[in-house]
């Protein structure tokens, strides 16, 4: 009787491990179904997280290039001898314009539309005019150390509030305010005085 009684537990205790056997199965198929159910959002999250620093890094260059800064090309020879011609500079979008300040500025001659590099000689509510070769603003003689050649007269002009008289320093070429007429001040994108490119050139405009 001993020996059948220690059968039947033998048998009970058996058909208990099948039982834990059975329900630890289904815990691993139920970890294993949710773990493959949610790998592509982990893994989205993962690649989301790896590129976070360049996204970022991304957006601070668009935002510094359309509000702050940006690179320029200076194209003809209008600004002769202060630049050549094929220099990249840095164009600063924030802060006042100045007198003697080389800007670029957006313009329109006949009908056309086109982005010019130029040197501000005359400010908001002034008037500037060309005698004998020689600039005047408000009836008063300027220092003029820029003009490539002979700067061409030309008739007094009173520029309105926020009105910018720009010249290009190669005076003889240059298609400037004299052609195109006062700019205003929302239509200059910003000054620049810091070469980039080529790199012998490279550093501040000495004016």
């Amino acid at each position: 009787m001993r020996n059948l009684t220690l059968s039947k537990e033998c048998v009970k205790n058996i058909k208990l491990k099948k039982e834990i056997s059975t329900q630890s199965k289904g815990r691993n198929s139920f970890v294993f179904f949710l773990s493959r159910d949610t790998m592509n959002e982990v893994m989205k999250l993962k690649l989301l997280k790896e590129c976070l620093p360049y996204i970022m890094i991304l957006i601070v260059v668009l935002l510094l290039r359309t509000f702050i800064v940006t690179p320029i090309k200076v194209h003809g020879l209008s600004m002769y001898d202060t630049l050549q011609g094929d220099e990249i500079m840095i164009l600063w979008k924030l802060g006042e314009v100045e007198r003697y300040d080389i800007v670029v500025a957006d313009i329109e001659v006949s009908g056309e539309e086109d982005v010019v590099i130029k040197r501000v000689f005359g400010l908001p509510g002034e008037t500037i005019s060309c005698e004998d070769g020689k600039i005047y603003i408000n009836g008063s003689l300027i220092e003029d150390n820029y003009g490539y050649g002979e700067t061409s007269d030309f008739e007094p002009v009173t520029l309105k509030e926020n009105e910018y008289f720009l010249l290009g320093d190669n005076r003889e070429i240059s298609l400037d305010s004299r052609v195109f007429g006062a700019v205003n001040q929302k239509d200059i994108e910003g000054t620049t005085n810091f070469i980039i490119w080529p790199f012998k050139e490279f550093g501040t405009v000495e004016n």
